[in-house]
């Protein structure tokens, strides 16, 4: 999933928002537990405290008696964490065993300490560095002459381990919820986005030439641009359509005046005669050039174009071996039989036309075809027995208008034809020597893909 599409946008949108609404709430939770547990905590010292005014009483000589046990074994552990005092003015009257030789130091409530209903509670230091809890309560026992402070105090680090254990839990819970939210919205996204693949193949495909629209169902959402992409297709097919109608037109109307120009002129004698020959040879030479462009450009810009290359060797190999039958020529192809070319036939007849027709003139014995496909390019070569061409010779053939030899039919404009349609379809051409002794032409050019028909889910 690249940082760029649309499914890292949605998934990392909603991920982030998940993980702002999973914090808040996982503070929010800890916080309500953190009160939660310190009210728990003061209500068990309001408990103890309770339970030792309960057993406290003054005795005949004014000493005071505990005659209740508080149930809190941690009392008698020295140094437990957990201690009670009792203390009258400045004067502690008594105090649990767990504080050893220790005092608390208990005062009445201060501005620093929380006043309830069971009492003060406050934080102080206690015994080997212990942050305590602690809860006071000033008492009045019958008989006595002034009121009693009970002290309460318990270990805050029950307080805080009780708080690590929740938030631990807590966060491990909401990570697993977090990362099983990401996977369904990965799940979500990719079910979601499975109509755009489908879109994505189906146009690769009439790019490729193996369907001519989009078709099938699609979501509500998607299915107006599904018919749009399939009105634009259309659309663009009749434009073409119409160009290429509008060529062939132009050619046919052209070709006649140019016909009967060439036999006035053949009719004739003198230097004019041969001039108006010469000029209208030359204007058909040009016409015959740029009709063939115009056609290459209408029908190489249909998407969707797709040529077998078999058949066509094959038929083109049998229509040279009948005119040429009088030189009995060997005409060898190789071409395995599922390469296709991505363009139209017209085209590829042009240019494999022109390139065997000129082999085959001036071949001595033999032309040898091979095609192959390297990725996504096919390689044809096209190689003669002939006179070959020289280096400057190969670079002048294809410019426009030049002939070498005058006494071979033909307008002089095959291989430069056959250049600009390669340039049209983004391939590439070149002339070098055969192996067999002439001249190797060697022709790049797309190749389509399988013959697999694309249908939307």
């Amino acid at each position: 999933m690249r940082r760029n599409s649309l499914a890292f946008r949605l998934v990392a949108s909603a991920a982030l928002w998940c993980a702002l609404v999973l914090s808040g709430g996982g503070y929010l939770l800890a916080s309500l537990f953190g009160d939660t547990v310190a009210r728990n905590f003061d209500a068990r010292l309001a408990v103890l405290l309770e339970g030792l005014v309960a057993g406290s009483e003054l005795g005949p000589d004014g000493q005071l008696e505990l005659r209740l046990q508080l149930g809190e074994p941690r009392f008698a552990q020295p140094l437990s964490g957990w201690y009670w005092q009792i203390d009258q003015g400045e004067r502690t009257l008594d105090r649990s065993a767990s504080l050893w030789d220790q005092q608390l130091p208990v005062t009445p409530p201060g501005p620093g300490a929380t006043v309830g209903e069971r009492g003060a509670t406050s934080t102080i230091p206690g015994p080997l560095g212990q942050r305590l809890r602690l809860l006071v309560r000033a008492i009045r026992l019958p008989d006595a002459p002034e009121p009693l402070l009970y002290a309460v105090a318990g270990d805050q680090a029950e307080i805080w381990a009780e708080r690590r254990r929740f938030n631990r839990l807590l966060s491990l819970a909401l990570g697993a919820l977090f990362l099983g939210l990401v996977g369904a919205l990965l799940l979500q996204v990719r079910i979601a986005l499975l109509p755009l693949r489908r879109i994505e193949a189906a146009l690769a495909a009439i790019r490729a030439g193996t369907a001519r629209r989009l078709e099938g169902r699609f979501p509500a959402e998607l299915q107006p641009l599904a018919l749009e992409l399939n009105a634009l297709l259309d659309h663009s097919e009749a434009l073409i359509e119409r160009a290429r109608t509008h060529v062939g037109n132009l050619a046919h109307g052209l070709k006649t005046p140019l016909a009967v120009l060439t036999n006035e002129a053949a009719r004739g004698e003198g230097a004019l005669a041969a001039l108006v020959g010469r000029q209208v040879a030359q204007m058909r030479r040009l016409v015959d050039h740029h009709l063939a462009r115009a056609r290459a450009m209408a029908t190489g810009s249909i998407i969707g174009a797709r040529s077998e290359i078999a058949p066509l060797l094959t038929d083109l190999r049998r229509t040279l071996l009948k005119i040429y039958a009088a030189r009995e020529l060997s005409v060898e192809v190789a071409c395995p039989p599922e390469l296709a070319f991505r363009g139209a036939r017209q085209d590829l007849e042009e240019m494999l036309g022109n390139l065997l027709d000129n082999a085959c003139k001036w071949a001595a014995s033999q032309v040898q075809v091979r095609a192959e496909r390297h990725g996504a390019r096919l390689r044809l070569a096209i190689e003669d027995d002939g006179p070959g061409l020289t280096a400057g010779q190969r670079a002048k053939v294809l410019e426009r208008g030049q002939r070498l030899d005058e006494r071979m039919p033909g307008s002089g404009l095959g291989l430069a034809i056959v250049a600009d349609i390669v340039q049209l379809y983004g391939g590439r051409i070149a002339l070098e020597p055969a192996a067999i002794g002439g001249l190797r032409v060697s022709l790049e050019l797309p190749a389509a893909t399988g013959q697999e028909t694309f249908r939307a889910a």
